[in-house]
């Protein structure tokens, strides 16, 4: 079973040696509705914190900064790092220094920074950047513009991956990269103002979506794919209790690095299809490809288990994809094409094995989907 809450795994992870390198953030996507055409637009919401015992009485950037990385400074900051998506797409980052943020570590978590708020069932902030400031400022990796939000949280469907995030791995920081997604699909309410224009946010027409990364580095390569938005394509009927969810690239246990590997689930219609590598007794496999083209980023994963199969295509238009940016732990900058998305569309077919042969649960149409793929700079 995949669909197995547990909050505990949202916690703030920043303890230990993480406090000297390490990061852990928050993320939530949604579609909201334009108040005055009724225009779909999806938005992400993200808390991302790094290397607390480096802070100082100002958010501390080294990026881009060579002298000071080589003198030993290292970032620290919560960042609270919020985008939308389409034709019209942006990040907008505010940093705040961690000696002036309140977190609430153990779960159930909570960070407050100013008029900046997220837990578990809420959060609501702002954030502002001039064209001026976002020239003067390289080193805030964002564009320029203006978005508040205020929302509420109703995670409905959760993506436990299991014991290589249990609390024993967590101790012992056993993986580059962890992963915990307590709402694949999160209802979604209230109101988000981007740029002088009001968003109206629903639960039943968000595509909403919930997780949270920490560790001490970022994977390469990096996939996401994920979405609640599905059609049928055997009924022509909107599948309103299901959701699919793929993440992963190439885990790191301490320094041995595994060869791409993806973690998966199809929650379809109450039933969890589930595909992960660490269950290994299941015979969880997986093959994927990820390409950029000219004007497009295409995935195609198929995972396979003894007694299941999906076989997921996705496209997204990178006119409508952000190359989104983070700073490491350790003050670097790798990954500079980590495409990023969330107007993804494509077909998953979902099959059961029958005996020796496979059977075709459903092919179904995912559209909204959020979608990621990026490697370092060789």
């Amino acid at each position: 079973m995949a669909n197995v809450s547990a909050i505990s795994r949202n916690e703030w992870m920043l303890r230990g040696p993480l406090r000297k390198k390490g990061y852990d953030w928050w993320w939530h996507s949604l579609t909201a509705e334009n108040a005055a055409t009724g225009e779909k637009k999806p938005f992400y919401v993200e808390f991302f914190t790094c290397n607390p015992d480096y802070a100082e009485d100002e958010p501390v950037i080294v990026w881009n900064d060579p002298i000071a990385r080589n003198a030993g400074k290292r970032p620290s900051y919560l960042m609270v790092n919020v985008g939308f998506w389409g034709k019209d797409h942006g990040q907008l980052h505010r940093f705040f220094s961690l000696r002036h943020v309140d977190i609430h570590a153990d779960p159930p978590f909570s960070v407050k920074a100013d008029d900046c708020y997220c837990d578990e069932t809420r959060t609501y902030g702002s954030v502002s950047i001039s064209e001026e400031d976002a020239k003067a400022h390289p080193e805030w990796m964002c564009d320029a513009g203006t978005m508040t939000w205020d929302l509420k949280i109703d995670k409905k469907i959760a993506f436990n991956v299991g014991y290589g995030a249990s609390k024993f791995f967590r101790r012992i920081n056993a993986f580059e990269m962890f992963w915990h997604a307590e709402g694949i699909k999160t209802a979604f309410t209230g109101e988000i103002v981007l740029n002088g224009e009001k968003y109206i946010v629903r639960p039943e027409t968000c595509n909403g979506y919930a997780d949270k990364n920490w560790g001490g580095d970022f994977t390469s390569p990096w996939v996401w794919l994920s979405s609640n938005n599905l059609t049928s394509l055997k009924t022509g009927k909107k599948l309103e209790n299901s959701v699919f969810e793929i993440g992963g690239g190439r885990p790191k246990i301490y320094f041995y690095a595994l060869e791409r590997k993806l973690l998966g689930t199809f929650y379809y219609e109450g039933k969890d299809y589930e595909f992960n590598f660490s269950k290994f007794w299941t015979g969880s496999g997986t093959k994927f490809d990820c390409e950029e083209t000219e004007d497009e980023i295409h995935w195609h994963v198929v995972q396979t288990t003894f007694k299941a199969k999906m076989d997921t295509v996705i496209t997204c238009k990178k006119e409508e994809m952000l190359n989104i940016n983070y700073e490491a732990p350790n003050g670097t900058k790798r990954h500079n094409r980590l495409w990023n998305g969330g107007t993804g569309t494509g077909i998953i077919k979902l099959y059961q094995r029958t005996g020796t042969s496979w059977t075709l649960v459903d092919e179904v149409k995912a559209e909204g989907v959020g979608c990621e793929f990026g490697e370092y700079d060789r």
